[in-house]
């Protein structure tokens, strides 16, 4: 796998990552190499700057994007909500085995952006 090398601006201010459900838990057993590679494209997402290998994921929601890394072991995901007011969301984590991403993986990161959007709305109107 080629890797791109993307420069991230350190005088721009950084959005915080917060990890949703058990994502933080299954991305932390992800071999050493994957979370490296997937480290820094999140670090790219909380500086502003388009990671290396992200591709939107309307079937999720808008403004939700994966990011992928692979070994020989499987296919490494991490789906996440682009900044919010200046928090980057990690819905859901998980490795597939398969081409086609599990609806069960799907149908966590909906009901993760779901509660999440519910949550911030609730937030707004105190």
């Amino acid at each position: 796998m080629i890797t791109k090398i993307v420069k991230v601006d350190s005088s721009r201010k950084d959005a915080t990552v917060t990890f949703l459900g058990d994502s933080l838990s299954v991305i932390s057993e992800f071999p050493s190499n994957v979370k490296r590679n997937l480290g820094h494209a999140i670090r790219c997402v909380q500086a502003g700057v388009d990671p290396p290998d992200s591709k939107p994921m309307p079937t999720v929601g808008p403004g939700v994007y994966e990011l992928r890394d692979a070994d020989k072991s499987g296919w490494y995901r991490v789906i996440y909500l682009k900044r919010i007011d200046d928090v980057v969301y990690i819905l859901h984590c998980f490795v597939k085995k398969s081409r086609k991403t599990p609806r069960k993986d799907l149908k966590t990161a909906q009901a993760r952006l779901k509660a999440l959007r519910k949550e911030l709305a609730e937030e707004r109107t105190k």
